[in-house]
């Protein structure tokens, strides 16, 4: 099945597929999942924002709604992810929320020196990682206004 890379709103960076399947059974349960896509690596994540490898026939003029994007992955780490969208003039606007299970300080300060809009602790238990997922996609999918 080809991946659909237009008219996505909702752009998932998540290596872990447990976790990944989280966040999809949440926004799905709230129909807030339709134009998604999941990719498991900041690499592959680079590609499909600026078009290029697999992705080059994209229009990056086409962009995600928002970007939930994890920190520690392998390739390219989701600080260095936010740092080349947040570069690009592009890019520069396009909503980034960072979902992850780092607690650590010195992340949640450089994620937002690098422009990150939300940092978000993954919860463990499932019920309230649901309803923080779904209020994130309320929020960003329906009430966010960014410039076209």
């Amino acid at each position: 099945m080809e991946l659909e890379v237009n008219n996505v709103e909702i752009l998932l960076v998540e290596d872990n597929p447990d976790d990944a399947g989280l966040v999809i059974r949440a926004l799905k349960k709230h129909n807030l999942a339709n134009h998604l896509v999941h990719l498991s690596d900041g690499a592959q994540a680079l590609d499909f924002i600026f078009c290029k490898g697999e992705y080059g026939k994209r229009q990056i003029d086409d962009r995600p709604k928002v970007i939930l994007l994890d920190l520690k992955m392998p390739k390219v780490d989701g600080l260095q992810v936010l740092k080349a969208i947040r570069e690009d003039e592009r890019t520069e606007s396009i909503p980034v929320v960072i979902m992850t299970s780092s607690n650590e300080e010195r992340d949640i300060v450089e994620g937002y020196r690098l422009g990150v809009n939300s940092y978000i602790v993954k919860p463990v238990d499932f019920d309230n990682f649901s309803k923080a997922v779904a209020e994130l996609g309320f929020y960003w999918l329906l009430l966010n206004k960014v410039p076209n």
